[in-house]
C-alpha cells in the first residue's frame, strides 16, 4: 500500500498621545468584569474577533493600542463583557463565529485574500456573506492543487502554521521522468537547500509501474520546498498535489469545490493543538 493510500490596520480615530493614556480605575475594571458568566478575557475577545491570535492580542495590549468603554487597557488577564465597546486603535471591534472551510485548491488561484494585480485569488472561489472574515492557512503555490483550510480563527491558525507543531502533509508529485530508488531515499535522508537540509518523513512510489508518480510524507513548511527538493535532485515537477494537512483529506471534494469542516474535524485539529 502506497504513501498516498496511507493516508487591519484601520486607524480610524487619532491615537491618544502618551501622556494622556491612563489605566482602568478600579471602577472600571469591576464594570468590565461585571459579567462573569458570559466574560471573556480581553486577548480572547480579541482573537474571536478575528484580527489576531491571542499572542499578538497580548502585544496590542502592551502597546496600549486597546481600549474598553473608552479607556486604554494595559493590564493583562482582564474579561470583558460581550457588550463592551472595545477598539483596536480607534477601531471597534466585535468578536465573530468561527468558520473553518475546507477548498480542493485548483492551478491558476493565488493562496491570499487579495492579489494587487487581480488575479484569481482562494477567496474568490468561497461565496460567504460579504464582510465575512477569512483566509487562508499557510500557502498553496499558484499551480500547486489540493487541501488547503481557511479559517477566521487566529488562534489555530497559528498553531498549524507553528514548525514547533509538525503537522503531517502529504503530497501526490507527478515528475517528468521516473524517480530512482536511490533518489526517493535520498528525500528521506535530506536534501541540501539554501536554508539547510530538509528531509521527507516518507518517499515511496503511489503505483510501483510508475516510477514518475511519487507520495511525499514531510513536516517542513517552507516555501515551495517539494518542488525544490526535486529539482536539487535533478527532477522537474509536472504537478503536484496536497492530498493530506493536518489529518484533513480532500476526499470527495472536487477540485475547486468547498465545504464546512465537520464537527469531529473541528475537535481533531484542536486536540493536536491545544
Amino acid at each position: 500500500m502506497s504513501l498516498i493510500e496511507l493516508n487591519m490596520n484601520n486607524n480610524s480615530e487619532k491615537r491618544q498621545k502618551p501622556g494622556s493614556r491612563k489605566s482602568p480605575s478600579k471602577k472600571h475594571k469591576q464594570k468590565i468584569n461585571s459579567s462573569k458568566e458570559t466574560s471573556l478575557r480581553l486577548n480572547q475577545y480579541l482573537s474571536r474577533s478575528g484580527i489576531c491570535s491571542r499572542r499578538q492580542a497580548d502585544e496590542y495590549i502592551k502597546k496600549g493600542w486597546v481600549s474598553v468603554n473608552g479607556e486604554v487597557v494595559r493590564e493583562m488577564g482582564i474579561k470583558v463583557s460581550p457588550a463592551a465597546d472595545v477598539r483596536v486603535r480607534g477601531r471597534k471591534i466585535m468578536p465573530e463565529k468561527k468558520i473553518y472551510i475546507l477548498l480542493n485548491k485548483p492551478k491558476d488561484t493565488i493562496t491570499t485574500v487579495k492579489d494587487p494585480v487581480g488575479r484569481k485569488t482562494v477567496l474568490d472561489l468561497i461565496r460567504l456573506p460579504e464582510k465575512t472574515r477569512l483566509f487562508p492557512v499557510g500557502r498553496l503555490d499558484r499551480n500547486t492543487t489540493g487541501v488547503l483550510l481557511l479559517t477566521n480563527d487566529g488562534d489555530l491558525a497559528e498553531k498549524l502554521m507553528h514548525p514547533r507543531y509538525q503537522h503531517r502533509k502529504v503530497y501526490e508529485v507527478t515528475l517528468l521522468r521516473e524517480v530512482t530508488r536511490n533518489d526517493l531515499q535520498q528525500l528521506v535522508k535530506g536534501v541540501p537547500l539554501e536554508e539547510g537540509t530538509v528531509s521527507a518523513d516518507a518517499a515511496s512510489y503511489v503505483n510501483p509501474e510508475d516510477k514518475r508518480v511519487i507520495g511525499l510524507e514531510i513536516h517542513s513548511g517552507q516555501n515551495r520546498v517539494v518542488r525544490r527538493m526535486f529539482k536539487k535532485l535533478g527532477y522537474q515537477v509536472k504537478s503536484l498535489d496536497r492530498v493530506s494537512f493536518a489529518g484533513l483529506t480532500k476526499k470527495g471534494l472536487t477540485r475547486g469545490k468547498w465545504r464546512y469542516l465537520t464537527d469531529k474535524e473541528i475537535s481533531m485539529l484542536h486536540r493536536k493543538l491545544f
